[in-house]
């Protein structure tokens, strides 16, 4: 793959990302935000102290603030994922650049988010320890990091094993290797239960499934857009003028 190549699909990356960012930005404008007025509701009712005049209001919040970090983030997302499309097209087998956005998406979206979130669900405002923030980050970060990596070691075991298993048997094999691997790392790295007494456990639990909702719509929406476009990038159509010239080298010429 030359570089212009790589340019095109990196620019079209990130235009797919902005239009994946603004679906997600719906999903969180609309799923999201009720539930961090909720929770912000009762972090204010309990607080013992109240702090000083607000430097961003909460409208601007969950307005500008959001579409502003939801997009850029959308963009930025959108252009790594391409990159990634770009090393990952003709290793991971022999599909079509469409199903080769989706399945990147789809691993990604596993890899990525499905399996830290599993271990460190995202909580809402008043969920959490402020001592035991940095931590909380780390090991998150952490565990994005280590699933990754245990996502791309699966990929290659399963290529390697293969020619002697058979693609199914070394797929499972793979996948096996994967969930073993991913179970190990959440027995051994800590846990945090830090929900304050009193926090509604449905409205903790409506809150983690819109962060869901909102990172499936992304990755999904990417994955679809990203296909079609790097599709006419890969396997462009013949150029109208060449249909049109082909169709009229095959009309009938009509007798006078």
């Amino acid at each position: 793959m030359n570089s212009v190549t790589v340019r095109n699909l990196l620019v079209r990356g990130m235009l797919a990302g902005l239009a994946a960012g603004v679906l997600a930005l719906v999903v969180a404008y609309f799923l999201g935000e009720p539930r961090v007025d909720e929770a912000i509701a009762f972090e204010e009712a309990h607080a013992h102290e109240h702090g000083g005049e607000e430097l961003v209001t909460r409208a601007m919040q969950s307005t500008g603030g959001l579409s502003t970090g939801v997009l850029v983030y959308g963009v930025a997302f959108g252009g790594i994922a391409a990159l990634a499309y770009c090393f990952a097209l003709g290793r991971i087998g022999r599909f079509g650049p469409r199903a080769s956005a989706l399945l990147l998406a789809g691993a990604g979206l596993v890899a990525v988010y499905l399996v830290p979130f599993l271990k460190y669900p995202a909580n809402p405002p008043a969920v959490g320890d402020p001592d035991t923030l940095n931590q909380r980050t780390a090991l998150f970060l952490l565990m994005i990091v280590l699933s990754v990596l245990l996502a791309v070691a699966a990929v290659i075991l399963g290529k390697r094993l293969a020619p002697r298993l058979g693609n199914w048997n070394a797929t499972l094999a793979a996948g096996g290797f994967f969930v073993l691997a991913v179970g190990l790392a959440y027995a051994f790295l800590p846990s945090f239960n830090e929900a304050p007494e009193g926090f509604p456990a449905t409205l903790l639990w409506q809150y983690r499934l819109a962060t869901l909702a909102i990172q499936v719509t992304l990755w999904t929406a990417y994955g679809l857009v990203f296909g079609l476009l790097a599709e006419r990038v890969l396997a462009p159509k013949p150029a109208r003028a060449e249909d049109d010239k082909a169709a009229e080298g095959r009309a009938t010429p009509v007798a006078h």
